[in-house]
């Protein structure tokens, strides 16, 4: 998932098709003089439709796409002949897309499961023949409905990462290391603030064949909730994380305030995500011994469940897994 290719935002004017107008027509055939209305329906403009697809990581393919229009119904014909639907259009979004109105930032829905399909802007309806407004009273009828006109919006779709695992943490606290260490991703690592620019994604291997998805969050800073950084633009991916592993490295000043601010941040963004489980991890741990690791306990939060790990040196690094699992299979 390269840099370049990550695009977990895209804006774009929707617009479907307005429906085919129903016919005016007369039935017309030798030896019968009066034949009767028989005009048809006009077709159904085309939709436009989401589609989960489980192989794409990002909305990259829409990322261009400033306009997407569908298809106008065909209007109706004689002989009760309905007019062709206009043709839909299908975009395929990866799971956890969510669609939501670009003026009112109203949520319609969201797409979680591959091959779900969600219609995002309806098509107009065909207009009705003549033939449906024939009556004792009024046997020939000169006139048919219009097609419905379509539907035209400007339409916002973001990506929520699913991940069963969320690294949370200031920059350089270690998520990028941790997860090279733990699965086969390959996050950009650099000795520098927010080496991390777009989330990165891990399958973490676990005991008898099992596995779980962990995702490494671009580095939070303080006032992340309130645009600062690059954590505003990227908290939203931890809202679909089931638990939330907190980093903080051994050499910060102090364990307690580090956690203390993330959680803050976390709050002021959305207060639902402190119902989640939460996991402490100490990173760095290969610097200190055990003494060290003992005082320092002391500055660690009692409420929350935490353990000391080095990615460098894999130190416990499959104790936090026992920990993860067990958290991830546990309700």
């Amino acid at each position: 998932m390269a840099d370049s290719n990550f695009i977990d935002y895209v804006k774009f004017c929707s617009r479907s098709g307005a429906g085919g107008s129903g016919s005016v027509h007369f039935r017309r055939e030798k030896h019968v003089p009066k034949g009767g209305p028989d005009g048809g329906d006009g077709g159904r403009g085309g939709h436009i439709i989401l589609r989960g697809n489980a192989q794409h990581w990002t909305l990259l393919h829409l990322k261009y796409k400033k306009h997407v229009i569908a298809e106008e119904g065909k209007n109706g014909e004689g002989g009760r002949r309905k007019g062709r639907d206009g043709k839909d259009i299908i975009l395929d979004v990866p799971l956890g897309t969510v669609a939501k109105d670009a003026e009112t930032f109203e949520v319609r829905f969201e797409i979680t499961e591959d091959g779900q399909e969600v219609i995002l802007t309806p098509g107009g309806r065909g207009g009705l023949g003549n033939d449906h407004f024939k009556t004792a009273t009024n046997q020939a009828p000169h006139y048919a409905q219009p097609g419905e006109e379509g539907i035209e919006e400007w339409i916002i779709l973001e990506l929520k990462l699913l991940a069963d695992v969320g690294l949370v943490g200031f920059p350089n606290a270690g998520k990028s290391t941790l997860l090279a260490s733990m699965s086969a991703a390959k996050p950009e690592i650099g000795d520098y603030p927010f080496t991390t620019l777009v989330p990165n994604l891990g399958v973490i291997s676990y005991r008898d064949d099992k596995s779980f998805v962990m995702a490494d969050i671009p580095g939070i800073i303080e006032g992340a909730a309130e645009g600062r950084g690059l954590g505003l633009r990227f908290l939203r991916h931890i809202e679909r994380n089931s638990i939330l592993l907190f980093m903080i490295p051994a050499d910060a000043e102090s364990i307690q305030d580090q956690y203390g601010i993330l959680l803050s941040e976390l709050e002021q963004y959305n207060p639902e995500l402190l119902d989640k489980k939460r996991i402490l991890a100490i990173t760095k741990a290969d610097m200190l011994d055990d003494e060290l690791m003992d005082e320092m306990r002391r500055d660690v939060p009692k409420d929350i469940p935490s353990i000391f790990i080095s990615s460098v040196s894999q130190f416990n690094l499959d104790k936090l897994k026992d920990i993860l699992w067990q958290a991830i299979t546990t309700d």
